[in-house]
């Protein structure tokens, strides 16, 4: 699965990007998007802040879970109490392999990067894979079903660590709340977060 996350403040301003892919079964943690879908996943996380504004008077918990959609990615949200929303996308796909390509075949109406993952079935290997693995709390389900409730528990524990971490951050007397944060150490932290959980 590839993720996009995102750091969005007060005022709708991005404040820490950052894209990375999964270390669960094997995978290197490198995001595969394709190219197009790079440049389009800002415009998708920050259409989603709608849907986010109008849900988060309806959940008292921090953890909003997953709150929109475009295609087959998904996108959840996390709520800080100053109401600076971390807000990941997640584009399923078998881990250590490249996006299918688009080809000619596959439906003309939808946009390039998403089309390839909506149109086409999971591969045989996949599928094998995901039927051998029973139980749980086995995170072999997390890159194959990104509805699943082992995807939602282990977004929740990458937010509660990314949540703490960004506290410490913007105590600095120097770090706004509404800053960029562009510390090097805040985006290893970050990183450190996604191998351990996604």
């Amino acid at each position: 699965m590839s993720y996009y996350f995102c750091i969005v403040g007060t005022r709708d301003n991005p404040l820490f990007e950052l894209e990375f892919g999964t270390s669960k079964q094997g995978g290197d943690g490198v995001a595969r998007f394709p190219t197009e879908a790079r440049q389009l996943n800002p415009f998708i996380v920050h259409a989603s802040l709608d849907v986010v504004e109008e849900v988060q008077w309806l959940n008292p918990q921090m953890y909003l879970k997953r709150v929109d959609h475009f295609a087959s990615s998904q996108i959840s949200c996390w709520l800080t109490p100053t109401n600076v929303k971390f807000l990941v996308l997640h584009l399923p796909h078998p881990p250590n392999t490249p996006p299918p390509t688009q080809n000619s075949s596959q439906n003309p109406h939808m946009f390039p990067p998403y089309a390839s993952f909506t149109t086409s079935g999971p591969s045989s290997s996949l599928l094998a894979r995901a039927s051998a693995s029973t139980g749980a709390g086995n995170a072999a389900t997390i890159p194959t079903n990104p509805a699943s409730p082992q995807t939602e528990e282990a977004l929740r524990l990458f937010f509660t660590e990314v949540y703490e971490t960004w506290v410490k951050a913007i105590m600095n007397p120097f770090q706004g709340v509404n800053k960029a944060l562009s510390s090097p150490v805040f985006k290893t932290r970050v990183l450190t977060a996604a191998k351990k959980f996604l």
